[in-house]
Order: C-alpha cells, then sequence, then structure tokens
C-alpha cells in the first residue's frame, strides 16, 4: 500500500479499486496528496473520506481536481462519507453536488 510521505494524512490503496484518506487534509498537506493520488488513482476509484479529521478549502480544491482529472481521463472516481466539515465548504462554494455525484 502507497502513502503519502506525510504523517499528517495519508491516502492509501485498499484493494480493488478502493482507497482510504485519512488526517489532516488542507494547506499543508494538498500538495503531497495530490502527488500521492495522481500516482494512485490510475483506473475507476472511489475514496472513503471517513478518516479525515480536519480539512479546509485546499482539501475541497484537491477533491475537484482529482475529479476534473478522472473525467478528463475517462475514468470514473466518487467520494464515501464525506465530513461535515468538507461538505459545509462545498455547500457554500456550489460544488456539493460534484462531491456527491463523482465521475
Amino acid at each position: 500500500m502507497a502513502a503519502t510521505p506525510s504523517a499528517a494524512c495519508s491516502l492509501v490503496a485498499a484493494g480493488d479499486g478502493r482507497y482510504a484518506m485519512s488526517g489532516t487534509v488542507g494547506f499543508r498537506t494538498a500538495r503531497g496528496l495530490l502527488t500521492t493520488g495522481q500516482a494512485l488513482l490510475g483506473g475507476a476509484a472511489v475514496i472513503d473520506l471517513a478518516g479525515v479529521t480536519a480539512t479546509d478549502s485546499a482539501g475541497l480544491a484537491l477533491l475537484v481536481c482529482w475529479l476534473a482529472e478522472a473525467r478528463a481521463a475517462g475514468r470514473s472516481l466518487r467520494y464515501e462519507h464525506v465530513p461535515a466539515q468538507l461538505r459545509a465548504i462545498a455547500r457554500i462554494s456550489d460544488a456539493e453536488a460534484l462531491l456527491d455525484s463523482g465521475v
């Protein structure tokens, strides 16, 4: 299983196109997660966000970026267990439907 180099957050492969993200996903960790996600997410994927403990607008930008990359590559991507804090940021940014529908 691959993981991000930061101890504050991780994205690990759980098998069968499933991944688990945990920790703080924000300005300090988004760049490392972006790179890790680009390396890991080669096909159809589901990312479980249940382990995310804190996030900010950079976390939302990361998830939207992964969706855009998946759409451009013709891959499916969706998120499960989106934390309330992230959902609230998405709602005020008018991006909640993106998190719910995936690509």
